[in-house]
C-alpha cells in the first residue's frame, strides 16, 4: 500500500546560494520516492539553471496530508545551546528571508 512521503533535496545555484526543496510523494517504499524526488530534483535544477547535488532525505508521513500534517522530520544530535543551534544551522545571517515583522 503507498504511503505519503516527505523528500528534501538540495539544489546549488549558480549565484551561490542553495536551496532546500520538500516535496511530497506517494510511493510504495523510500526507495521509490526517493527516485521520484530525485527526478523531480533534476528537471527542477536543469529548468532553474542549478545544479542537483544529489542530496536527498525522506521522511515517512504518519497519515496522509491535510492542514497541519507534518510533511518532513529531521532529528539531529547537538551539544549547542538552543540559540547556538539555531545560527549555526538555519540563522547564519545568508538565508534569503524576511521575517514576519518586516512582511506587512
Amino acid at each position: 500500500m503507498a504511503e505519503w512521503f516527505g523528500v528534501r533535496c538540495i539544489v546549488a545555484h549558480p549565484e551561490s546560494s542553495y536551496e532546500e526543496r520538500i516535496t511530497l510523494w506517494q510511493a510504495d517504499s523510500f526507495d521509490e520516492a526517493v527516485a521520484m524526488a530525485e527526478a523531480d530534483a533534476e528537471a527542477y535544477a536543469e529548468d532553474s539553471g542549478a545544479t542537483f547535488l544529489g542530496f536527498a532525505q525522506a521522511f515517512v508521513m504518519a497519515q496522509a496530508p491535510g492542514h497541519g500534517s507534518e510533511v518532513f522530520c529531521l532529528e539531529r544530535e547537538s551539544e549547542l545551546e538552543p540559540d547556538e543551534y539555531l545560527d549555526a544551522f538555519f540563522d547564519t545571517g545568508a538565508e534569503r528571508e524576511a521575517s514576519l515583522d518586516e512582511t506587512g
